[in-house]
């Protein structure tokens, strides 16, 4: 019985086979996403452990709406009384009032319900 060598995704692949396949460009004609190409080259180079970390950020791409004042709001808000007519708070009423005192510009549900989350 004869067995198939290695195939592009198998993990038998040796790192000079990787690096050679990388430098020689995909062979298909179908260019490689740059992020598949970044961690074949780094596993080449670098090995596995460093292929498979990703980059620490130094800042977080989108800014928290809610900081810690803002959550201690919104949770002295959830805590309180609901609105007339409501036996409790909704995430949409609490976003809303949070919008209506004017602690964040704009402000979704689910960012509400992580937030409430995160303090339970």
């Amino acid at each position: 019985m004869v067995r198939p060598g290695p195939t592009r995704g198998s993990p038998t692949l040796s790192a000079a086979t990787i690096a050679r396949r990388h430098s020689a460009g995909p062979t298909s004609g179908v260019e490689t996403p740059g992020t598949v190409a970044d961690v074949r080259k780094r596993f080449a180079l670098e090995g596995l452990e460093r292929a498979l970390d990703r980059k620490e950020q130094l800042r977080p791409s989108v800014m928290p709406k809610l900081d810690g004042e803002k959550e201690a709001k919104l949770i002295t808000i959830a805590c309180s009384e609901a609105p007339d007519g409501r036996t409790r708070w909704t995430l949409r009423l609490l976003a809303d009032k949070l919008v209506e005192l004017d602690v964040v510009d704009t402000i979704s549900y689910e960012t509400v319900r992580q937030a409430l989350k995160k303090t339970s």
